[in-house]
């Protein structure tokens, strides 16, 4: 799931002054190249630090075991972009940048047989800590479909046999930050077995051009939609603790034929009545009149 990327200010002379010396300092936002170790790198980090806060504050909506596609809240169990949920049933799913591991619950719940991937550690333990809780839910009566499989790796190098799963999924995992995405790509091409689905959401590229902001100065283009420096976190010593890529849509496009997929859709979510919660620069106002996510539903050669 999205970070909100709000760039903060640069500390001023007198918060410097009286900060305490073992704080570290805020860091600062640039445009600049950061490649795949440096990207990888910071990707870890910075969701190890930030899980804890990221589950607290969007635990609530994402659910335990609800599969949701973005911050508009499309749930895959109306949009079905996997295929049919009775058709899930048996089937080896991947799931890549899987966070706490919600949308395989939700596949387990329906008879598949998902992993659930991340490169955090810190996220794959509050995937733990919710099936630990499933369990006691489970054991005092409640149903339940188990706990989830976990492997804690880098989705530019999965470590799963060629062929070996009849479906993959990604919502807001991994692909946004990454250097080369088509390694990605490329790498779940490997793992899917001929004719598999492969869909993830991603920021919808047009988002870039705007600030990210969910009110009014959210509305306005702010920078070129064709500038894909990378958006970089860093520290005082010039070391990115958080890096997003930015690609345009003809690029997503691209990447997926390059990793040997076909392309079948690409979903646009409109924002819902019914949603009116503010995450990060997603918002009722922004949502209401430009896309915010971008689903690519695509299939393995």
């Amino acid at each position: 799931m999205p970070r909100a990327t709000d760039e903060p200010g640069t500390p001023g002379a007198t918060e410097d002054l009286i900060a305490p010396p073992d704080e570290p300092a805020e860091p600062t936002a640039t445009r600049r190249i950061a490649g795949d170790t440096e990207s990888s790198r910071a990707s870890r980090g910075w969701w190890d630090r930030n899980a804890d806060e990221y589950q607290e504050e969007h635990g609530g909506f994402l659910g335990d075991d609800r599969f949701v596609w973005g911050p508009e809240g499309l749930d895959e169990a109306e949009a079905g972009l996997l295929g049919p949920a009775d058709g899930l049933k048996g089937l080896t799913v991947l799931e890549v940048g899987a966070g706490a591991a919600q949308c395989s619950r939700w596949l387990a719940a329906q008879g598949a047989r998902p992993v659930a991937l991340d490169i955090s550690h810190r996220q794959l333990r509050h995937a733990m800590r919710i099936d630990t809780e499933a369990g006691a839910a489970v054991s005092a009566g409640e149903a339940g479909a188990g706990p989830v499989a976990l492997v804690q790796a880098d989705a530019t190098a999965l470590p799963f046999r060629d062929a070996s799963f009849d479906l993959a999924c990604s919502a807001y995992g991994a692909i946004p930050f990454v250097a080369d995405p088509v390694r990605v790509m490329r790498e779940v091409h490997r793992v899917l077995r001929p004719g598999a689905r492969w869909v993830f959401s991603v920021t919808h590229p047009v988002r870039w051009a705007f600030p990210d902001e969910p009110g009014p100065e959210g509305l306005s283009v702010a920078a070129s939609y064709f500038d894909r420096t990378p958006y970089v976190e860093q520290d005082e010593t010039g070391r990115a603790v958080y890096v997003e890529h930015h690609r345009t849509l003809g690029d997503r496009v691209r990447d997926v034929v390059a990793g040997g997929f076909r392309l079948l859709d690409v979903v646009e979510p409109e924002w819902p009545a019914w949603n009116d919660q503010e995450w990060g620069g997603w918002s009722p106002l922004r949502g209401n009149l430009i896309p915010g996510t971008a689903i690519f539903v695509c299939e393995r050669h």
